[in-house]
């Protein structure tokens, strides 16, 4: 049978593709036009958190600071990368989320599963320079055309067939649209770590980001747990990796939830991550449903190294908490 071999997980955001420029700068422009939430998952505005924030937090957005985290996480990067590779695997399945890339408000499945043969990624556009923040995004997609990544297809669709049989409604997607292409959180994967070995995958969308039918925390448990006995009872003898894309809090940097959650998925703290409360989980932090996901899909693996960079990019304290973990 197919054995889960190792897990990983890591963030995605925008600010792993700007430069540093872009932290130190870009972003105390680009930031007090945002949208943001308190943590009692109340809207809020940039000045509410501006006032909020402590006395020290200009000192934590001095360029210095912002440059020690840029070469930090990017450090994080290269050891996840090297990780990825020296596992040898025959699979890597992908939780991520999707953000009205390929599913939009006329219809947005709470759990899908993509088992086509391959899927594409998009060619990169030129872009002028002042559209910095779209220049960045751009750097997750093709350098001049379209690449077709593939996917382990049989163990999508085992995927498909078990978790309806365990209680699941899933979206089944065997191909994508015309001008469609797979989204940030899989891309991103694809460009960072897996660009030159080509690992088959297996693309699992979790409605993270958007009301009303996002899965609880204990509904993640509970699909991880479900997916680790499908990985175990997958005929053959794949090694398989499974990896969490995307988190950890953003658009402000909780360190207190970042902590919270890091810590109970080193203790398997089962009973913590499903009693996490949903509310503190909007807007880009929803996409720490993905590692809760992992953690119970790996619960019989232990996390060995983990890299926490709260990534604080304007006075506010706005940014993104930065993460990269493996299991083994």
């Amino acid at each position: 049978m197919a054995k889960l071999a190792a897990a990983f997980a890591s963030s995605h955001s925008v600010m792993l593709t700007c430069t540093l420029e872009d932290w130190q700068r870009n972003f105390r422009e680009f930031d007090p036009k945002g949208q943001y939430y308190d943590r009692k998952g109340n809207v809020c505005s940039y000045v509410d958190l501006l006032e909020r924030a402590p006395a020290n937090a200009r000192d934590l957005v001095s360029d210095e600071a912002v440059a020690q985290r840029y070469r930090q996480v990017h450090a994080a990067i290269g050891h996840l990368r090297t990780q990825i590779q020296d596992a040898k695997l025959d699979v890597l399945v992908i939780c991520g989320d999707d953000q009205k890339e390929l599913f939009f408000e006329n219809l947005m499945p709470s759990i899908g599963i993509y088992y086509g043969d391959t899927i594409r990624n998009a060619p990169r556009k030129e872009l002028p320079a002042e559209e910095w923040y779209k220049r960045a995004q751009m750097r997750r997609l093709e350098d001049s055309q379209e690449a077709n990544y593939p996917v382990q297809s049989a163990m999508a669709a085992y995927f498909i067939e078990g978790l309806q049989d365990r209680g699941f409604d899933i979206a089944a997607l065997k191909g994508l649209g015309d001008g469609q292409y797979e989204g940030h959180a899989y891309s991103f994967i694809h460009r960072t770590y897996l660009k030159d070995s080509m690992i088959p995958v297996v693309p699992i969308f979790l409605n993270t980001f958007h009301p009303p039918n996002q899965p609880s925390p204990k509904r993640c448990l509970q699909l991880g747990n479900a997916l680790r006995e499908l990985i175990e009872s997958f005929p053959g003898d794949a090694r398989v990796g499974f990896l969490a894309s995307g988190g950890l809090s953003h658009f402000t940097a909780e360190e207190d939830l970042d902590n919270s959650v890091i810590d109970a998925l080193k203790r398997k703290d089962f009973a913590a991550l499903g009693n996490l409360d949903p509310k503190r989980l909007q807007s880009g932090s929803s996409e720490i449903r993905n590692w809760i996901v992992l953690g119970a899909a790996a619960r019989d693996l232990d996390m060995r190294w983990v890299s926490y960079t709260p990534a604080y990019r304007t006075p506010a304290l706005t940014g993104t908490g930065l993460a990269f973990a493996s299991w083994h």
